[in-house]
C-alpha cells in the first residue's frame, strides 16, 4: 500500500490527469518523469514547461536544481519557499521558441503564465533564456514584460 507521507508518493489522479503545462499529455507522460528524476528535459521548451508544472505542484527542489548555477542565488530555495504558496498557477501559453533543441547549447522560450494571488487574476509574460550545464538544460534568466 502506498504511503501518502512519502514525498515521492503521487496520487493516481495526479498521474492520470492532464499535465499543467498544457502539452495535452498526461502528467505521468510529460513533466512527472522530470520532477522525480526519472528523465531529463531534452529541449529548453520541455524544461520551461516542467518548471511551470513544478511551480504548479510546488516542487521547490526541482526549481532550484534546474536553475543555472551562474544565476542561482544562495537564497533561491528560501526565496521560492517564501512565496510559492501565495500563488496559484492556472494556465500556460507558449508564445515562441528560439533554438533550445536537443543539439543546441542555448535557447529562448517566450511564454505567458496566468495565475491568481488572493483571488485576483495576474499574468506573467516572460522571455526566458536557457543554457546547458554539464549537458543538461538549465534556466538561466528571464526578461519580464514586453
Amino acid at each position: 500500500m502506498p504511503d501518502e507521507k512519502d514525498p515521492d508518493w503521487i496520487p493516481r489522479e495526479r498521474e492520470e490527469s492532464g499535465c499543467p503545462c498544457k502539452s495535452r499529455q498526461r502528467y505521468a507522460d510529460c513533466c512527472m518523469p522530470f520532477h522525480y528524476g526519472r528523465a531529463n528535459p531534452e529541449t529548453a521548451e520541455q524544461l520551461m514547461r516542467s518548471r511551470y508544472s513544478a511551480y504548479f505542484f510546488r516542487r521547490v527542489d526541482y526549481l532550484v536544481e534546474t536553475t543555472h548555477p551562474t544565476t542561482r542565488s544562495r537564497r533561491l530555495k528560501e526565496d521560492i519557499e517564501a512565496n510559492i504558496n501565495l500563488i496559484n498557477w492556472s494556465f500556460l501559453t507558449i508564445v515562441s521558441v528560439s533554438k533550445g533543441e536537443k543539439e543546441d547549447k542555448t535557447g529562448k522560450v517566450e511564454f505567458i503564465a496566468e495565475y491568481y494571488v488572493d483571488g485576483s487574476r495576474q499574468e506573467l509574460h516572460e522571455k526566458s533564456r536557457f543554457k546547458k550545464y554539464k549537458g543538461l538544460w538549465k534556466y538561466l534568466d528571464g526578461k519580464v514584460g514586453e
